[in-house]
């Protein structure tokens, strides 16, 4: 007997009748004696509209409800599901996060689970049933509801896995797994079979939406296998699994982008010891996470340029601290939110020389031109104008052979 956790994202459990198309993958996993947890997401769109909703009554409405009014789609869905599973003669309960608990830490919208009592779910999965357990969020040490950010049902999946000690992760979405970029985008784009950690870690945070990326740095941490599989076929997904699984035969394995990014140049800066130190550490202690940084030594060596990349929700709190901060003297701030970021991520970039190289001449050659790169062992990054986006997605996808 295998004990699995089960995640249906929000397209899958969209509609009713995609709920009972839920039910049936669940009652057949049920029926070759596996153990089961669902975890489940809002109904597709609910969680824009309870936002929206909350945006009518205040564009800065309390975070403390606005959990307790997102956290409710989650619980709705798992009602409906439990109530299908029990119409089609399968034992099932849906548990709220307070009914378990799931405990978490951290402000409300951005929390971490950092346990979950299982005896009760264990009890009820010794005894035939099926458990199903909203995802996205829990309950803090005050006893408040808590969200886990938005996609943080793959984070409440995972975390159950690991506290139950499951065998199995698998994550249903509505595409057959991991692609070498986005299906819709790119038509010619092929799906991964096997997919390290490290890899999938670093395509899901540069804009890959398959998985969150907390989701695969939880599973990576304590080696839980994960598979992305489509709800709607019966085709085999994408494995996610450890180091040793790694295929270095290809230098690259997929192309990311994300079109949320904004560029910030600080123009003449003070140029002296401390002065990065001191222009990012209030952003650090105001949440605001900088990706890509760029420093420039003019001629004279007494001022820098220092260019950066925010989200674009965060560039006017940026510039606010920014203009604000007193350690800091500079000539101006210039800001330029049409643009986006492109990026290759493959195992194989280690051992294979020129694919810098590559990935540069190629973007030249689309007349692309590129704004800001960031580089890790196996992720090669590049900010770039935003209207260039698909053209520089279609020609480092035909570059490194992944049509």
């Amino acid at each position: 007997m295998v004990k699995k956790v089960l995640k249906f994202g929000g397209t899958s459990v969209g509609t009713s009748e995609r709920i009972q198309h839920v039910a049936k993958i669940i009652k057949k996993e049920r029926s070759l004696g596996n153990k089961i947890i669902a975890i489940v997401s809002a109904m597709a769109g609910q969680t824009n509209e309870l936002l929206r909703l909350s945006k009518e009554i205040s564009e800065e409405f309390n975070k403390r409800e606005l959990d307790v009014l997102l956290s409710s789609g989650e619980q709705v869905t798992c009602a409906l599901l439990a109530g299908c599973l029990i119409n089609s003669n399968v034992k099932a309960k849906s548990w709220l996060n307070w009914q378990i608990p799931i405990l978490t830490v951290g402000e409300h919208s951005n929390a971490r689970i950092i346990n979950i009592h299982i005896e009760k779910i264990n009890k009820y999965l010794n005894e035939d049933g099926v458990a199903i357990i909203p995802g996205f969020q829990g309950i803090s040490k005050n006893g408040d509801i808590t969200s886990l950010g938005r996609g943080g049902s793959d984070a409440t999946a995972v975390a159950v896995a690991k506290i139950f000690n499951a065998d199995i992760c698998e994550i249903y979405t509505d595409v057959d797994g991991v692609f070498s970029t986005d299906p819709n985008k790119i038509p010619v784009a092929k799906k991964i079979d096997k997919i390290s950690y490290d890899e999938m870690l670093e395509l899901s945070s540069l804009g890959a939406k398959v998985i969150q990326s907390s989701a695969v740095q939880t599973a990576m941490m304590y080696d839980i296998p994960l598979e992305v599989k489509s709800t709607f076929t019966e085709r085999k997904g994408t494995k996610i699994f450890s180091q040793e699984n790694i295929d270095y035969t290809k230098s690259v394995t997929g192309v990311a982008y994300s079109k949320d990014d904004a560029k910030i140049t600080i123009i003449g800066v003070e140029d002296k010891p401390g002065v990065a130190a001191n222009i990012f550490e209030p952003l650090s202690k105001a949440q605001i996470n900088v990706d890509m940084v760029i420093q420039n030594i003019s001629s004279d060596q007494k001022t820098t340029d220092i260019t950066f990349t925010v989200k674009r929700d965060e560039v006017s709190k940026t510039k606010k601290i920014l203009k604000g901060n007193n350690e800091i003297i500079y000539k101006e701030i210039i800001e330029n939110d049409k643009v986006a970021k492109v990026s290759i991520v493959g195992a194989g970039m280690v051992s294979t020389p020129g694919v810098t190289y590559r990935m540069f001449r190629a973007l030249s050659d689309e007349d692309i031109n590129i704004l800001a790169i960031s580089t890790s062992e196996i992720k090669l990054s590049v900010i770039i104008e935003e209207e260039n986006i698909l053209k520089a997605i279609k020609k480092l996808h035909t570059i490194f052979d992944l049509d």
